[in-house]
C-alpha cells in the first residue's frame, strides 16, 4: 500500500506538501509541484482515505437521507415504495450536484444530531418524524435540512417540501362522483397530516357536488372513514370489515397505493371482482400501480421533483429563500374504477 510518505520521499517533498495537494489546499504550492504530485499519485494508483479527507474539510459534501424507523415498516423500511423511490431520486440529484449520499434510519431525533455532527454533513433530508422532532432538530444543529411532508413552520436553514394532498383528495372525490359512485369508503392507518388532508379533500368534493345537486333528482354522496392497522396481520382483519360492506360501498379510496394494491389482492382472493363489484383508487402512483391487474387508478406525485427541490434548497439555502414548497398532484385514470349504474342516473353530477 502506497503511503503519503512514499510519494513525498520519491519527489523530495515534505509529507505536508503532498497531503495539502491531496486535500486541495494548493494556494501556497506552485503549479509545477502540484502537477508533479498529482502525476505520481496517479502513476502509483494512490487511493486516499476519503472519509478522513472529507472530515478535514469545512464540509464533508455528504447529504444524508434520514428516515424514521417507525414500527409500521416492520423492519422493512427500505422496501417501502415511497422510501425506495425517494432514495433513488435523491441519489441521482445528490450525485449530480457533487455531493455524496448517506442513508440513516433512526427512532429518536437526538440520534440525528449526534450523527450529523460526527460526519460534518452538508445537509439532511428527513421524512417520517413528527413536528416536534423537526423543531427540536432546528434548535440543536446549524446545518441546513429539508423535510418531506413536514407539518411545521420552517425557520432558518430548513424547508418543507410537500404536495397538495387536499387537491389530490378533491380530484378523487370529484372523479368518483362523476363515475356515479355515491357510497365511498376512505381507508388510512391514521387521521393526521397528509392522510387527513386527503380525506378532507375527498369530502370537500363530495359535499360541493351534493350542494350543487340538492335541488335535482340525484342521490347524495356519502363518505365513510375506515382506519386500518399499521401492522400487516392486523390489517388483514380490518379488511374483513371492508369485505362485509361490498355492495353498500361501491368505491374505495386508499391513502396510499401500497394499501390499495394490498386490498385489491385481498378482495380478489375473496372472489370480489375489481372494478365490477367495487372500484378502487390509490395515491402516489408507485411503479406497481401500473403493473397490477387491473391497473390502479391513482393520484400521481412527482418524487423526482421533490428531490430536485430539496437539492436546490440545500445547495443555496439563503435566508430569503422560500421555505414551504407545495407541489401539484394529478389524477391518473386506469382500470380499477368503472362507472356505477346503481346509485345514479347517467346525467353528470357536475353539470
Amino acid at each position: 500500500m502506497i503511503r503519503i510518505k512514499d510519494i513525498a520521499d520519491e519527489l523530495g517533498l515534505s509529507t505536508a506538501t503532498v497531503s495539502n495537494v491531496i486535500h486541495g489546499k494548493t494556494k501556497k504550492i506552485s503549479k509545477e509541484t502540484v502537477k508533479r504530485v498529482q502525476a505520481l499519485l496517479e502513476e502509483k494508483e494512490y487511493i486516499p482515505n476519503m472519509a478522513a479527507i472529507l472530515l478535514a474539510q469545512n464540509s464533508s459534501k455528504i447529504i444524508c437521507l434520514v428516515i424514521s424507523a417507525h414500527e409500521k415498516y416492520e423492519r422493512r423500511l427500505l422496501q417501502d415504495p415511497f422510501i425506495a423511490a425517494l432514495a433513488d431520486d435523491l441519489s441521482y440529484e445528490i450525485e449530480s450536484h457533487g455531493y455524496f449520499m448517506m442513508i440513516k434510519r433512526c427512532k429518536e431525533i437526538s440520534e440525528v444530531v449526534r450523527y450529523a455532527s460526527m460526519w460534518n454533513m452538508a445537509g439532511l433530508v428527513l421524512t417520517g418524524f413528527c413536528n416536534q422532532d423537526y423543531n427540536e432538530l432546528r434548535q440543536n444543529i446549524r446545518i441546513p435540512f429539508v423535510v418531506m411532508d413536514g407539518f411545521f413552520e420552517p425557520q432558518s436553514k430548513c424547508a418543507n417540501i410537500g404536495i397538495d394532498n387536499i387537491d389530490g383528495g378533491f380530484q378523487v372525490g370529484r372523479y368518483l362522483m362523476e363515475m356515479g359512485h355515491r357510497n365511498i369508503l376512505y381507508i388510512a392507518d391514521n387521521d393526521e397530516d397528509m392522510d387527513h388532508e386527503r380525506y378532507v379533500g375527498l369530502k370537500k368534493a363530495v359535499d360541493e357536488i351534493n350542494l350543487k345537486k340538492q335541488n335535482k333528482v340525484s342521490k347524495q354522496g356519502k363518505v365513510q372513514f375506515q382506519k386500518v392497522s399499521i401492522f400487516h396481520e392486523e390489517r388483514m382483519k380490518d379488511y374483513e370489515k371492508v369485505l362485509k360492506q361490498i355492495g353498500q360501498i361501491t368505491a374505495i379510496f386508499c391513502a396510499s397505493d401500497a394499501y390499495a394494491i394490498e386490498l385489491i389482492g385481498y378482495l380478489i382472493d375473496h372472489h370480489i371482482k375489481i372494478p365490477e363489484a367495487v372500484s378502487i383508487v390509490g395515491f402516489d402512483d408507485i411503479p406497481e400501480a401500473n403493473s397490477i391487474r387491473p391497473r390502479l387508478t391513482t393520484v400521481r406525485q412527482d418524487i423526482g421533483q421533490r428531490a430536485r427541490k430539496a437539492l436546490e434548497f440545500l445547495d443555496t439555502c439563503e435566508e430569503e429563500d422560500e421555505k414551504n414548497f407545495l407541489l401539484p398532484v394529478k389524477l391518473i385514470e386506469r382500470e380499477s374504477v368503472c362507472y356505477n349504474q346503481r346509485d345514479k342516473n347517467k346525467n353528470s353530477c357536475c353539470e
